[in-house]
């Protein structure tokens, strides 16, 4: 679990650091927009879904991590799309098939759409959580704060809660690696107790984990406790006026990408509504 590397911030000074975190959950949502987009074929699903994933990547990338730490990251990830595979092979749905079947067996019949199914739910999880590292691992988590009160700031007039609400979340991410570490470090204490949560029967393992789940809580509970004494320590008030020692300001850069952004994201959607098929154009047979 060390190697999880959602909600950590990594401390460098690339392009995409130095961007408004205004910007980027701007463009972190829009993205998510285009990734959930409904596409004609399947032909088209899976080159629009990869170029998605494609620009995610290089733009991961930029923020220096190490492919090591993105692909361990990814391990509980198979689980669920073999759960999902499963369930589209076990529940035959031949509404809307159009890949032909993939095997008959003594009358159940698998048709390839199962298969096509669970890739696009693959890419669209991948593609989810390489726009969630994108932005914490590229934004701090105080300027990450900034972005989600400012944008909530228009609420302000119906008495809604903005800055307790951005500072919530943003302490919500923060503490997403250190919680993962707390884990580690339960889960390494009780193995040094004879707790096997590798081996065994699975009803087993499942009571097993009880023995990680009450001291994690503990623990928590414990550093939520700290933090509030840390913050009243400080004198942070949620109702009062607050300032602030570093200033976010709006660079020509900033618009170039938000430019860009606008361009690309009408470009996709021009596509999709237009039912525009690369592969008809260039002569291949689409699925």
């Amino acid at each position: 679990m060390k190697s999880f590397t959602l909600g950590k911030y990594i401390p460098y000074d690339s392009w995409l650091h130095r961007l408004d975190p205004r910007l980027k959950i701007l463009l972190t949502i829009l993205f998510m927009v285009l990734v959930f987009l409904p596409l004609p074929t399947w032909s088209m699903t899976f080159l629009m879904s990869g170029i998605l994933f494609v620009l995610a990547f290089a733009f991961l990338m930029a923020t220096r991590m190490s492919l090591g730490s993105f692909f361990s990251s990814l391990r509980s990830l198979w689980f669920m799309v073999a759960f999902l595979l499963i369930i589209y092979v076990l529940v035959p749905n031949n509404s809307g098939a159009t890949l032909g079947v993939a095997w008959d067996w003594n009358g159940w019949v698998v048709y390839w759409d199962a298969f096509a199914q669970a890739g696009k739910i693959l890419l669209r999880l991948l593609l989810m959580l390489e726009l969630t590292m994108i932005l914490t691992a590229s934004t701090k988590p105080l300027d990450l704060t900034f972005a989600l009160e400012w944008y909530m700031t228009p609420l302000k007039v119906i008495h809604f809660p903005a800055a307790e609400i951005a500072m919530i979340i943003s302490i919500a991410l923060r503490f997403i690696p250190t919680l993962l570490e707390d884990t580690t470090r339960v889960m390494k204490a009780q193995e040094s107790r004879g707790v096997d949560f590798s081996h065994g029967e699975v009803w087993k393992r499942i009571r097993s984990l009880t023995s990680l789940i009450v001291p994690l809580f503990a623990s928590s509970f414990m550093r939520s406790e700290e933090l509030a004494y840390a913050m009243e320590a400080r004198g942070y008030d949620p109702k009062a006026k607050r300032s602030r020692y570093r200033k976010t300001k709006w660079h020509w850069t900033d618009t170039v990408c938000l430019i860009a952004g606008l361009l690309f994201a009408a470009g996709f959607i021009y596509v999709v509504a237009a039912r525009i098929d690369f592969f008809a154009l260039m002569g291949v047979s689409a699925l």
